[in-house]
């Protein structure tokens, strides 16, 4: 019998990522459901080439449209995810969560019922709604993989073994590595958006440029395996090749290499119980001989600073961390602030007291999110030039 699979955001890199895996093997894969925001031409594409009869696009605009162009009623479109029920009558083995951004929050939390297996990419839910996610996978049995290549790579090397001494992430250093900081002030949004090592989104992007993405992740490890920060570490490794250094207290030491390449990751979600063999690029020996590992720059990359700022436990203010630095990425990107500005705006509006009281603040429900969500992103923009 097929596995049945579910990918919340299949216009994605992640999303088409995984489908070109699975159209190697759709003996043995059928796909119930694919989600996106607004590309509804490449959602029906993906539809009839995988006989995928569950659509949800979220637009409204383009939902009227696909709906039209639905003329023979042989999809079954939806607008909410409210509709996982009517899509879902038993749990499925697998669902991918790779909607980008805080609004993959909700349905990741809400599909976790209907699924055995989920694969999680989205950062934001795991950030700032871990403590829900993690609540509600215990009580319906699910499952629980990460996607991010430094945490699969992590939980891949720890195989259930919680004896760890340090988990070490490696970083690239992003297009800047090598920048002088005095030239970081007459960085521009092509610059930055230029990875050396990764093709990302823009905004991910400058998130890597800035080493906030890195910070992220770290946060993202903490949770995800149950750490204290001082157990958690950063290396500048330009190549990518490292993706994970971790010390057991016998002495022992794991480092995870693979290429840069996201469907290593994703192929071994999917094929987590079945070690499925993949095609991919034989052991780099010139990488291996070059690691070139070293600590990262503090004043050059000043957002690695912020997890001093972190509370340990699960609160209302990882959603502010999250929300705080898109809005202020997103004014980098219409160039109506500096790189350096980022970073500095950030940690100005972090360190407010009527912001630092959310670290003793912990969300009840998905609401309490989204509703700061909303409050910081209505603050940050009224204000944006007092921060």
């Amino acid at each position: 019998m097929k596995k049945k699979v579910a990918i919340l955001g299949s216009t994605g890199s992640i999303g088409k990522k995984l489908l070109s895996i699975i159209d190697k093997d759709k003996k043995n894969y059928q796909i119930v459901l694919l989600v996106a925001n607004k590309n509804y031409k490449m959602l029906l594409n993906q539809a009839k080439k995988f006989k995928v009869k569950n659509l949800i696009i979220k637009d409204q605009n383009k939902f009227k449209i696909l709906k039209r162009l639905n003329k023979n009623k042989n999809l079954k479109i939806y607008n909410s995810f409210e509709n996982f029920g009517k899509i879902f009558k038993k749990k499925i083995e697998y669902t991918m969560s790779a909607i980008s951004g805080l609004q993959g929050l909700v349905p990741t939390l809400n599909i976790i019922k209907y699924t055995k297996t989920l694969a999680i990419a989205n950062k934001e839910s795991i950030i700032c709604g871990w403590s829900l996610l993690r609540k509600e996978m215990y009580k319906h049995k699910t499952k629980f993989i990460p996607v991010d290549s430094e945490h699969f790579s992590i939980a891949y090397a720890l195989n259930n073994n919680t004896n760890t001494e340090k988990i070490i992430l490696t970083a690239s250093g992003g297009p800047f590595n090598r920048l002088p900081i005095n030239k970081f002030k007459k960085i521009k949004v092509s610059d930055a958006i230029n990875h050396p090592n990764w093709n990302m989104g823009k905004k991910i992007s400058i998130d890597s440029s800035t080493m906030m993405n890195k910070v992220f992740e770290v946060i993202e490890a903490k949770k995800i395996f149950n750490l204290d920060y001082k157990k958690l570490g950063i290396l500048i490794h330009p190549l990518s090749y490292i993706h994970a250094i971790i010390r057991f207290d016998d002495g022992m030491i794991k480092l995870i290499a693979h290429e840069t390449d996201m469907r290593i990751p994703i192929h071994n979600t999917l094929y987590f119980n079945d070690k499925k063999k993949i095609n991919s690029k034989p052991i780099n020996l010139h990488k291996l001989n070059n690691l070139n590992f070293k600590n990262v720059n503090i004043k050059k990359f000043p957002s690695v600073g912020l997890l001093k700022e972190m509370p340990d436990k699960d609160t209302l203010f990882d959603t502010i961390l999250v929300v705080a630095n898109d809005q202020f990425v997103s004014f980098f990107l219409k160039n109506e602030i500096k790189f350096t500005d980022i970073t500095k705006k950030l940690k100005n509006f972090i360190n407010r007291r009527e912001i630092k009281k959310y670290k003793n603040i912990s969300p009840k429900n998905i609401n309490d999110i989204m509703k700061l969500s909303n409050y910081i992103k209505l603050k940050i923009n009224s204000e944006l030039h007092s921060i």
